[in-house]
C-alpha cells in the first residue's frame, strides 16, 4: 500500500473524536427552529428527538440536568425554538444537537428579543444603581400612566384612597398592550415630565401574557423610562411578571397594588408602629426590671450563705465530725493491741517453759509499757490539734469580739444597724453584749 508521506492515518473512532472536537469549539452555541418528532424519552429522563423543517432534519439531545428547566411539555409536532451546541455522537458517528434550553416557537423568540435587549440596556448602564433616583418620602402628588379603563388603575386609586386620601393623583391615561402601545406610553411619561406636576410616576398595568406585557419590553419605553426626571415606580403585571421597564425604572413593584403602597403614607399603619414601639418598651422595661430583681435575690442569698453565726455552726459540725473519727480510730487501735496481747499471751502458755514465762512477762511489761506511753502521746497530740482547732474557732467567733468591748445594735424590728443612716430620731435600738442586752432610745 502506498501513502504519501505527509498524510495521516486515522482511526474511526480517532476520526470520530476529531469531529466532534471541531464542531463543538469552531460552530460554538447557536439558536434554531424546527417542529420536533420521533420523540423519544428513556427511563433515564433524557430527551432523544429530531428537530425538522420541510428540507432537513438534525438529530438531538437533551440531557436531564437542561429539560428540567423547560417550563412547557414538548411533543411530537410542537414548534419550539431551541439553544444548542454542535457535537457528534461517536459510537455511531452522527452529528447532532446538544440542546441546552427550549421555548415554544413565539414565545421563545419574544424571549431572544428580551435578553438582546436587556443586555444591550445593561452594556450601555440603563440598569446601575448609581443611574437610579430615590423615592419621596412623604409626596404630596402621585402620577399613574396606565389604561384609564384598566383593572390596575382601580386598584391604584383604592390603595391610595384607603392610604392617604389627602394625596393628589393625576391619571396619564394611556394604551397598555397592542400596537402603538409602547409610544403612548413613552409620550404619556414624557407629558408628565414636561408638565412637571408630581413628585413620583407608577407606571404599569395589570398581568397578562408576555405578548400583552411586550409594550413594556420595547426600547422607546426603557429610554424614556431612564431619561425620566421624576422617580418611577414600574408595576407591569403580577409578581413573577419581569419587563425591560421594571430594570429601568427606579423601583420596582409586583402588582399595581404594590406600588400604591410604596409612593403612599399609611396614617394607621404609623399609629399602630408606635402602639408596637411603646409595648415593646414596656416589655422590656418589665423584663429589665425581673433580671434586676432576680439579681437582687441572688445577691440576698449570697449575703445569707455568709452569715458569720452559720459558719461557726458549720465548723463546729466539722469539728464534731473530727473528734468522733478520731475516737474511733483510737479505739480501734486499742482493740488490735488489746487482741494482740491475748495471742501472745496464749502462745507462751501453750509453748513456754517458766523461766521463758517469766521473761515474755518481762518482755510484756514493756510492751504494755510502750503501748501505754504511744497511746499517751496520741492522745495528748490530737488534744493539742483539737485545742487549736477550737482556739481557731473562737478567734473568728462574734462572741469573742464582744468579750473585747465591742457590741451589736439591732433595730426593734432585728436587723443590724450599719450606718446613722438606718435609724431615725425616737427608735428603739438593742445593742447585744457578751452577758446580755440593753435597750436605748435615740435622741
Amino acid at each position: 500500500m502506498n501513502t504519501d508521506s505527509n498524510s495521516r492515518i486515522y482511526t474511526v473512532s480517532h476520526l470520530n473524536a476529531e469531529v466532534r472536537r471541531v464542531l463543538e469549539n469552531e460552530m460554538g452555541i447557536v439558536w434554531l427552529v424546527g417542529e420536533i418528532s420521533n420523540l423519544t424519552i428513556p427511563t433515564s429522563g433524557h430527551w432523544y428527538f429530531t428537530l425538522k423543517d420541510s428540507q432537513a432534519q438534525a438529530k438531538c439531545a437533551m440531557f436531564r440536568g437542561n429539560n428540567r428547566r423547560v417550563t412547557f411539555k414538548p411533543a411530537n409536532g410542537s414548534q419550539v425554538l431551541v439553544r444548542a451546541r454542535l457535537s457528534l455522537y461517536e459510537p455511531r458517528g452522527d452529528y447532532q444537537l446538544v440542546i441546552e434550553s427550549m421555548q415554544p416557537e413565539g414565545e421563545g423568540r419574544l424571549k431572544q428579543q428580551f435578553e438582546k435587549l436587556k443586555m444591550k440596556l445593561a452594556a450601555e448602564g440603563l440598569f446601575a444603581a448609581s443611574e437610579k433616583s430615590t423615592l419621596p418620602e412623604q409626596p404630596k402628588c402621585v402620577g399613574i400612566v396606565t389604561s384609564k379603563t384598566g383593572a390596575a388603575l382601580h386598584d391604584i386609586l383604592q390603595v391610595l384612597r384607603r392610604r392617604d386620601p389627602s394625596l393628589s393623583v393625576i391619571i396619564y391615561p394611556t394604551l397598555v398592550q397592542g400596537e402603538g402601545a409602547a409610544i403612548e406610553i413613552a409620550q404619556a411619561i414624557g407629558r408628565a415630565n414636561t408638565r412637571n406636576e408630581c413628585d413620583v410616576l407608577i407606571v404599569g398595568r395589570g398581568g397578562g401574557s408576555m405578548e400583552d406585557l411586550w409594550c413594556f419590553n420595547e426600547e422607546i419605553v426603557a429610554r424614556t423610562i431612564a431619561a425620566s426626571q421624576i422617580p418611577i415606580v414600574s408595576a407591569v403585571g403580577h409578581e413573577v411578571d419581569v419587563t425591560i421597564a421594571d430594570f429601568v425604572a427606579d423601583v420596582r413593584a409586583p402588582t399595581p397594588s404594590a406600588a400604591a403602597e410604596l409612593v403612599s403614607r399609611d396614617t394607621g399603619t404609623r399609629i399602630q408602629q408606635l402602639q408596637q414601639h411603646v409595648e415593646a418598651l414596656e416589655f422590656y422595661t418589665e423584663r429589665y426590671i425581673q433580671e434586676h430583681n432576680k439579681h437582687l435575690t441572688q445577691l440576698q442569698h449570697r449575703l445569707a450563705m455568709q452569715d458569720p453565726k452559720k459558719q461557726i455552726e458549720r465548723q463546729q459540725q466539722q469539728v464534731d465530725t473530727l473528734t468522733m473519727r478520731l475516737e474511733r480510730s483510737i479505739q480501734q487501735r486499742m482493740q488490735r493491741e488489746t487482741q494482740h496481747i491475748e495471742r501472745s499471751h496464749q502462745a507462751l502458755l501453750l509453748h513456754s517453759p517458766a523461766n521463758t514465762v517469766q521473761q515474755q512477762h518481762s518482755k510484756l511489761a514493756l510492751i504494755q509499757q510502750r503501748l501505754q506511753d504511744a497511746m499517751n502521746r496520741k492522745m495528748t497530740a490530737e488534744r493539742h490539734a483539737l485545742s487549736l482547732k477550737m482556739e481557731t474557732l473562737d478567734a473568728v467567733s462574734p462572741l469573742a469580739t464582744l468579750s473585747r468591748g465591742f457590741s451589736v445594735t439591732q433595730s426593734a424590728k432585728g436587723s443590724v444597724i450599719r450606718s446613722v443612716n438606718d435609724v431615725s430620731e425616737g427608735d428603739t435600738l438593742v445593742s447585744i453584749l457578751p452577758d446580755g442586752k440593753v435597750r436605748s432610745k435615740v435622741l
